[in-house]
């Protein structure tokens, strides 16, 4: 290669890595904003001109939180949700999932097609039906309808069957003769090779359940359990006004576990997207 070439390559590469990076200031920007928000008292968030950088942070916003919104116990009801929700979709899916790649029954295919085809179907339409089966069992206002009718994910029973697909019938075959019981085997073998899938899924589940705000605004009533999103929607129109900064330091608040979750799994997470779309 050239000199001439080498300058192109790499003015080339420069060009492609500067584009990018504006590109990633602009997605960042709104990041930026709401921290910056997070820290300004309500005179500064609507001052004239805008200020990016407050020039005193005000820590007020979040200590309101800890002291009069209860943020601790928000944050407890939000981890304990989207904690319960993710482990028992996780342990239902891959059972589902292995039911249906290693076992053979009448009718498997045609309940596999059923269960993709119930991925087409609007939350809003199956709404009514289960508030009114809920509310019989008494669960309204209570944790468990975030938490049980979701169990069985019919994605999840997907993204599972396409990992297990690959797992050697030879291998569970020999646990077989060996007298370990199916259930064993899944405990014992499968559990341990789709660790990776199971991440993947999990980060997935977790930060579905985390961000959900639809399924507490329908369940819940007490604000003793509410959770981060409802939390961040209470902030709006309180006596005609929005608390923009107070609503802001609890976005904040909401993004950092996620933040902190992504950057610790993000390889695991593509890898295992990305290993479960290509099998079976």
């Amino acid at each position: 290669m050239t000199w001439t070439q080498r300058a192109a390559d790499w003015t080339i590469r420069i060009g492609v890595h500067a584009i990018l990076a504006v590109g990633a200031l602009f997605m960042l920007l709104p990041f930026i904003w709401m921290l910056s928000t997070s820290l300004k008292t309500p005179e500064q968030v609507f001052g004239f001109p805008p200020q990016l950088i407050p020039p005193t942070p005000n820590w007020d916003n979040y200590l309101f939180l800890i002291r009069e919104r209860g943020l601790l116990r928000i944050v407890a009801n939000t981890a304990f949700v989207a904690g319960a929700a993710t482990i028992l979709r996780l342990f239902f899916c891959a059972l589902g999932g292995y039911g249906f790649a290693k076992f053979r029954f009448p009718g498997r295919d045609k309940l596999f097609l059923f269960l993709l085809a119930t991925m087409l179907v609007p939350g809003a339409v199956t709404l009514v039906p289960v508030y009114v089966f809920m509310r019989e069992l008494g669960w309204i206002d209570t944790f468990w309808p975030l938490i049980v009718p979701g169990m069985a994910n019919a994605f999840g029973v997907f993204f599972m069957r396409q990992y297990i697909s690959a797992l050697s019938d030879e291998l569970l075959d020999a646990a077989r003769i060996d007298g370990c019981s199916e259930f064993g085997i899944f405990r014992r073998i499968v559990l341990p090779i789709i660790a990776p899938g199971l991440i993947s899924l999990g980060l997935i589940f977790f930060m579905s359940s985390w961000n959900d705000y639809f399924g507490p605004l329908v369940f819940l009533k007490s604000r003793e359990l509410f959770t981060i999103p409802l939390a961040i929607a209470s902030f709006q129109g309180q006596q005609g006004l929005t608390d923009y900064n107070a609503q802001m330091a609890m976005s904040v608040i909401s993004l950092i576990p996620l933040l902190i979750i992504f950057v610790i799994f993000q390889r695991r997470l593509v890898e295992g997207i990305t290993a479960g779309a290509i099998r079976g």
